[in-house]
Protein backbone atom coordinates (compact mmCIF):
# COMPACT_ATOMS: atom_id res chain seq x y z
CA UNK A 1 0.00 0.00 0.00
CA UNK A 2 3.04 2.27 0.04
CA UNK A 3 2.19 3.76 -3.39
CA UNK A 4 -1.00 5.23 -1.95
CA UNK A 5 -0.66 8.32 0.26
CA UNK A 6 -4.13 7.96 1.84
CA UNK A 7 -6.43 5.10 2.71
CA UNK A 8 -9.93 4.87 4.07
CA UNK A 9 -10.84 2.70 7.02
CA UNK A 10 -14.32 1.25 7.34
CA UNK A 11 -14.96 0.31 10.95
CA UNK A 12 -18.07 -1.57 12.09
CA UNK A 13 -18.91 -0.90 15.74
CA UNK A 14 -21.89 -0.71 18.13
CA UNK A 15 -23.35 2.78 18.29
CA UNK A 16 -22.71 2.97 22.04
CA UNK A 17 -18.96 2.91 21.30
CA UNK A 18 -18.92 5.79 18.81
CA UNK A 19 -17.49 8.40 21.19
CA UNK A 20 -14.69 6.05 22.33
CA UNK A 21 -13.90 5.32 18.68
CA UNK A 22 -13.76 9.03 17.84
CA UNK A 23 -11.36 9.60 20.74
CA UNK A 24 -9.17 6.68 19.63
CA UNK A 25 -9.07 8.03 16.07
CA UNK A 26 -8.16 11.51 17.34
CA UNK A 27 -5.34 10.04 19.42
CA UNK A 28 -3.56 8.85 16.25
CA UNK A 29 -4.58 11.85 14.10
CA UNK A 30 -6.83 9.81 11.80
CA UNK A 31 -9.31 11.99 9.94
CA UNK A 32 -6.90 14.92 9.66
CA UNK A 33 -7.64 16.69 6.38
CA UNK A 34 -5.98 20.04 5.72
CA UNK A 35 -6.79 22.47 8.54
CA UNK A 36 -9.41 20.12 10.05
CA UNK A 37 -9.18 17.09 12.26
CA UNK A 38 -11.72 14.59 13.57
CA UNK A 39 -13.23 14.35 10.10
CA UNK A 40 -14.78 10.99 10.95
CA UNK A 41 -17.20 12.42 13.48
CA UNK A 42 -20.10 12.70 11.03
CA UNK A 43 -18.95 10.05 8.56
CA UNK A 44 -20.97 7.12 9.78
CA UNK A 45 -24.13 5.32 8.83
CA UNK A 46 -26.35 2.74 10.45
CA UNK A 47 -26.12 -0.74 8.99
CA UNK A 48 -27.30 -4.20 9.99
CA UNK A 49 -24.51 -6.61 10.80
CA UNK A 50 -24.98 -10.39 10.74
CA UNK A 51 -22.81 -13.11 12.27
CA UNK A 52 -22.90 -16.58 13.78
CA UNK A 53 -20.57 -17.31 16.69
CA UNK A 54 -18.84 -20.66 16.29
CA UNK A 55 -17.53 -23.08 18.92
CA UNK A 56 -14.88 -21.48 21.10
CA UNK A 57 -15.93 -17.90 20.36
CA UNK A 58 -16.79 -15.34 23.02
CA UNK A 59 -19.19 -12.98 21.25
CA UNK A 60 -19.97 -9.49 22.48
CA UNK A 61 -23.57 -10.15 21.39
CA UNK A 62 -25.13 -13.47 20.42
CA UNK A 63 -24.92 -17.13 21.29
CA UNK A 64 -22.83 -19.98 19.93
CA UNK A 65 -24.20 -21.34 16.61
CA UNK A 66 -27.16 -18.92 16.55
CA UNK A 67 -27.39 -16.45 13.67
CA UNK A 68 -27.45 -12.91 15.04
CA UNK A 69 -28.15 -9.53 13.49
CA UNK A 70 -27.95 -6.12 15.11
CA UNK A 71 -27.87 -2.49 14.11
CA UNK A 72 -24.35 -1.11 14.23
CA UNK A 73 -22.45 1.79 12.73
CA UNK A 74 -20.13 1.78 9.75
CA UNK A 75 -17.63 4.55 10.46
CA UNK A 76 -15.44 5.80 7.63
CA UNK A 77 -12.23 7.73 8.22
CA UNK A 78 -9.36 8.77 5.95
CA UNK A 79 -5.81 8.49 7.20
CA UNK A 80 -2.28 8.46 5.85
CA UNK A 81 -1.42 4.98 4.60
CA UNK A 82 1.74 5.06 6.70
CA UNK A 83 -0.48 5.43 9.80
CA UNK A 84 -2.91 2.61 8.94
CA UNK A 85 -1.32 0.10 11.32
CA UNK A 86 -1.27 2.40 14.34
CA UNK A 87 -4.84 3.47 13.57
CA UNK A 88 -6.01 -0.15 13.46
CA UNK A 89 -4.26 -0.87 16.77
CA UNK A 90 -5.92 2.16 18.40
CA UNK A 91 -9.33 0.95 17.20
CA UNK A 92 -8.74 -2.61 18.43
CA UNK A 93 -7.88 -1.34 21.93
CA UNK A 94 -11.37 0.15 22.41
CA UNK A 95 -13.45 -2.17 20.21
CA UNK A 96 -15.79 -4.54 22.06
CA UNK A 97 -15.92 -7.25 19.38
CA UNK A 98 -13.71 -10.31 19.68
CA UNK A 99 -12.85 -9.94 15.97
CA UNK A 100 -13.59 -6.36 14.82
CA UNK A 101 -14.24 -5.73 11.13
CA UNK A 102 -11.85 -3.01 9.95
CA UNK A 103 -11.44 -2.68 6.19
CA UNK A 104 -8.50 -0.68 4.83
CA UNK A 105 -9.09 0.65 1.32
CA UNK A 106 -6.30 2.43 -0.58
CA UNK A 107 -7.44 5.74 -2.07
CA UNK A 108 -6.18 6.31 -5.57
CA UNK A 109 -7.15 9.93 -5.48
CA UNK A 110 -8.80 12.43 -3.12
CA UNK A 111 -10.11 15.96 -3.56
CA UNK A 112 -7.65 17.43 -1.05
Amino acid sequence: MSSFIYCKLEIFIPEAHLQRLQEALQSVDAGHIGDYDSCSCMSYSRVTGCWRPLKGSTPYIGEEFALSSETELKVEVTCLSEKADITIEAVKKIHPYEVPVINVIPLYRTSF
